[in-house]
């Protein structure tokens, strides 16, 4: 495929997940003037959608059926999570390394279970992007409640059907294929198996990130974690988890340089949302291409988004880039020396990437 056709192709993929976005953007905001919510409602919507969109375009009705019942379940549990972190900073930070890890092993039993792990994390990721502790104390109150939590994982279920079904009926149909769910995977004879390897990796890279990302980085904690997510999930090896972190530092860098240039010019508010959103939709389309630019449109979002609730994205630079350093270091390191997984052995099915990352 050129180049010009996989731009092409990318373009209508990222217009449909944007469009179902910003309907479920809509909805949140609608549903947070009508109920009284806090501002967090909408970022948990467009986290949740941004991330089902990719999970969800090719799958059939058994696995939708199953995201609709999982997602709202997992997206209110993962609110109890948040408090528990808050109010029980270890506490919380073992139950969610648990769960990360958990939602890894579990693909040892197949495709369906791999799908089924990768909803279970998925509001764990937007945990660590939804405003919370990382936000200024005068934004952290009135935090959405898990029932309304799980409200809307089941409208990113419906608005993600809806528009995706509506692309497929008066467009062309999605180009991506994945494997079909009914063929189990190649059984490995390494022990312990890819999965339980991946799901340890994983777990000592965030446990540590939690640990580091509180001593030096206190409330900003959340940087180091959702680097040592990004970095090792989907994890082919010693080589690709370094390349991952590379990039995303790389690619990060660029984000915030931007997010701060944006900031120094006076864009605030509603204006700097409206930027957010555009930056989402040219990161979207370019992903496919090279995961620094994913990396690099994702950090300039959040910056957009944090600097909308006050944080000074000039000022913040530095410890930004040094808690997106420590966590691909970490992410790097567990991968590289504990129960790494040999190259000839790897499992492509066992390495399915969150969307989010």
């Amino acid at each position: 495929m050129t180049v010009t056709a996989k731009l092409i192709r990318n373009a209508y993929e990222a217009a449909l997940t944007m469009t179902a976005v910003l309907l479920s953007w809509g909805v949140a905001l609608w549903l947070e003037g009508v109920v009284g919510l806090h501002t967090d409602v909408l970022v948990l919507a467009v986290a949740l959608t941004l991330t089902l969109s990719s999970t969800q375009r090719t799958a059939d009705t058994r696995r939708r059926l199953t995201a609709l019942v999982l997602l709202p379940a997992t997206a209110g549990a993962s609110i109890f999570v948040g408090r528990l972190i808050v109010s029980h900073y270890a506490i919380g930070a073992a139950v969610y390394t648990a769960g990360m890890a958990l939602a890894i092993w579990i693909r040892r039993f197949g495709p369906v279970a791999t799908k089924a792990g990768t909803l279970l994390a998925l509001p764990l990721v937007a945990l660590l992007v939804v405003p919370g502790p990382a936000l200024p104390a005068k934004a952290q109150s009135g935090l959405v409640t898990w029932g309304w939590s799980a409200l809307v994982g089941a409208m990113a279920c419906g608005v993600v059907w809806l528009v995706q079904g509506l692309g497929d009926r008066f467009g062309p149909r999605p180009w991506r294929t994945e494997p079909d769910p009914g063929q189990p995977p190649r059984r490995s004879r390494l022990h312990p198996r890819p999965s339980t390897r991946m799901a340890l990796q994983m777990a000592a890279g965030i446990a540590a990130a939690f640990a580091v990302g509180r001593l030096l980085f206190d409330d900003h904690w959340p940087w180091v974690v959702l680097t040592a997510y990004v970095a090792a999930s989907g994890n082919r090896g010693r080589t690709d988890v370094l390349r991952k972190g590379v990039e995303r530092l790389a690619g990060a860098t660029i984000g915030t340089l931007l997010a701060a240039g944006v900031a120094s010019i006076g864009v605030t508010g509603d204006t700097a949302v409206a930027l957010m959103f555009a930056v989402l939709a040219v990161a979207l389309w370019l992903r496919p291409l090279n995961y620094a630019y994913w990396a690099a449109g994702m950090t300039c979002s959040l910056s957009l988004l944090f600097g909308y609730f006050g944080q000074d994205a000039l000022q913040l630079l530095p410890t930004r880039l040094e808690g997106i350093a420590v966590g691909a270091v970490l992410s790097v390191v567990s991968a590289w020396w504990l129960l790494p997984v040999p190259r000839a052995r790897r499992q492509p099915v066992l390495g399915t990437t969150s969307p989010v990352s």
